[in-house]
């Protein structure tokens, strides 16, 4: 019992180093957020004190420096994000739905290609993506979520699949005896028993689309759209100087919104991830 004991405190004390290891970097982002440029440069790990202290005028600056305006960076990464999101587990629900009813060899294909677009690095295809979408002129925030839906499509779909299997089948030949056509029995019967997996996907998918700097740094066109991050990397004032209160300014306020995303719908994730795996 005692050995027992130990062990949990153990650890209990390993997992609680390793949280706070993690949150130090936010912690000393947020706490040079309000010191001033001097002070960031010379004490970076200091806490402020009434020489360092700016209070607020780094998020004021923040939103202001630059000749890009910041709320059109904000407004362009939920254009992206919301628009990507929604056509991700729209599309890959419906493939997912099909390819677990439909018993055929191009069903299967489908689902093979999607889970191996998830082994695929990224590095591998970068370059020849960021040509097609030129050429193809998806280079706008507006066209762009077509490409996410492709890099998506992998791990939503495999999630997808695994809860689609442990949805009964009787339960749409009662919904096609009522007279629903595919559509309607996807969009009325199936597609709101899918809502553990689809909170899941969702938050996973949101996290990653928002955060991303990769992908719309090669694909968009910089001199009209910037999404947030890119925003923070072309944060620079007269003669190329960079505001480095200004950058952690920003940069607390670009993460703060996927962090209370997460934390508000952090119980669905484990959730729908178990029961889109293990299902069927």
């Amino acid at each position: 019992m005692q050995r027992k004991r130990f062990v949990k405190s153990l650890q209990t004390t390993l997992f609680a180093v390793v949280c706070l290891m993690y949150l130090m970097p936010i912690f000393i982002v947020l706490m040079n957020s309000f010191k001033s440029n001097s002070s960031i440069n010379t004490s970076t790990f200091a806490f402020p004190n009434l020489d360092s202290f700016v209070g607020g005028s780094n998020y004021i600056n923040g939103m202001n420096v630059g000749e890009y305006p910041f709320y059109k960076s904000v407004m362009y990464s939920f254009i992206i994000t919301i628009t990507s999101a929604s056509l991700i587990l729209i599309c890959t629900s419906m493939a997912a739905w099909y390819i677990s009813r439909v018993n055929s060899l191009f069903a299967r294909i489908v689902y093979y290609l999607c889970v191996f677009s998830m082994v695929v690095p990224f590095q591998m295809v970068m370059f020849t993506l960021a040509k097609t979408a030129n050429t193809l002129h998806l280079d706008t925030p507006f066209t762009i979520p077509v490409i996410y839906l492709g890099f998506g499509a992998g791990l939503a779909v495999f999630m997808f699949v695994g809860f689609v299997k442990g949805i009964p089948l009787e339960i749409e030949e009662a919904a096609a005896i009522d007279g629903c056509g595919p559509l309607r029995t996807f969009f009325l019967v199936v597609f709101p028993m899918l809502k553990p997996v689809l909170i899941s996907v969702g938050v996973l998918e949101i996290m990653w689309i928002w955060n991303d700097y990769l992908l719309p740094y090669l694909v968009l066109d910089r001199t009209k759209y910037k999404t947030i991050p890119i925003h923070i990397q072309y944060l620079q004032g007269s003669y190329g100087h960079v505001d480095l209160g200004a950058v952690m300014a920003l940069i607390i306020i670009s993460i703060l919104p996927i962090i209370i995303f997460y934390l508000t719908c952090q119980k669905y994730i484990v959730k729908g991830v178990v029961e889109g795996a293990v299902k069927g």
